[in-house]
């Protein structure tokens, strides 16, 4: 039994480096824990074709939304650990581990970071109605209507979410927060005037912005984008601690050979080099993560920097999940 124990093992260790040097041979799923449409999912669908490019095989996308990501990051933690099943997730992937106190899996070690991808700012949002001319006029029309304001986003530990529960904590006033199984539909309940307000990310508000659609207050960077530049910054318009950027990377489940990390980490960097995606990230408002952030040591780096920047902040909201 023993013999036969130690066989399976060197037979199991010399199979992982020759998967590894023939990887990928089939599909590459990216799963985005969040519904088509959302600005998570437009990043995944723009590195998912330079991708495939690069790793010469099909890369898809694959949503599983719901349960502020956990269903979709639930569904890459227990996959077959073997570079085809992936996850593309945001800055939750940083709030998680302190937002939800029971999850079918280990939010921070069921995973191995491939590398950043790309850093996007948040934007303050309205109906196109909206009465407030100026965000100075939004944040008393806040003060004032309380209770009464509906905040949409994408369900608990999503980006909007974030940065909604973040301008509630500065403001000390609480609103409603109406949440939706991800950006697409809440987005489309503010573009029908049903809800009052949103923090959501540029990749799914500048051409609403653009088209005059929704109404736009602030920017939460320190400087203002090229592909807004109209808009003011968080601090120009007097709440410079609303800075929020919501970065994004990949992930494989814990135990995927070091091999197929690095080359789904080469994937990665050549993604975002291409020019097609340089240029369309631009047009959303951001840009591509630089090839030394888009590794697997500078990534982990982040996340586990970005868990301890959060979580006072989630505590202190009294922000929990059962």
């Amino acid at each position: 039994m023993i013999r036969r124990t130690l066989l399976v093992a060197a037979l199991s260790a010399l199979a992982a480096p020759a998967q590894a040097q023939t990887y990928p041979t089939r599909i590459v799923t990216i799963v985005v824990p969040f519904a088509a449409g959302g600005p998570t999912d437009a990043v995944a669908r723009l590195i998912s074709e330079a991708m495939a490019k690069d790793l010469g095989q099909t890369v898809v996308v694959e949503n599983a939304g719901g349960a502020g990501g956990t269903i979709g990051a639930d569904r890459v933690a227990k996959a077959r650990p073997d570079g085809y099943t992936i996850l593309l997730h945001h800055i939750g992937m940083a709030t998680i581990p302190t937002l939800y106190r029971r999850l079918p899996y280990d939010p921070v070690n069921a995973f191995a970071p491939i590398g950043l991808v790309t850093p996007v700012p948040m934007t303050v949002i309205a109906r196109k109605d909206h009465p407030a001319a100026s965000f100075t006029d939004l944040i008393a029309w806040i003060r004032a209507t309380k209770e009464n304001v509906n905040l949409g986003n994408a369900g608990l530990g999503a980006a909007s979410q974030l940065c909604g529960t973040l301008l509630q904590y500065l403001l000390q006033t609480p609103m409603t927060a109406v949440p939706f199984r991800g950006t697409g539909p809440a987005m489309t309940e503010l573009l029908g005037g049903r809800i009052d307000l949103m923090c959501d990310q540029t990749t799914n508000t500048t051409e609403q912005i653009r088209a005059g659609a929704v109404k736009v207050y602030a920017v939460t960077v320190p400087e203002r984008l090229a592909a807004l530049p109209d808009v003011p910054t968080t601090a120009e318009v007097g709440m410079p601690d609303l800075a929020v950027t919501i970065w994004h990377g990949l992930y494989a489940p814990r135990n995927t050979p070091e091999a197929v990390i690095a080359r789904l980490s080469r994937a990665l960097q050549a993604a975002l080099k291409d020019e097609k995606v340089i240029g369309r990230f631009a047009e959303l408002g951001t840009m591509p993560e630089p090839a030394e952030r888009a590794t697997p040591e500078a990534h982990r780096a982040h996340w586990m920097a970005e868990i301890a920047k959060w979580r006072p902040v989630l505590q202190a909201a009294n922000q929990y999940a059962d």
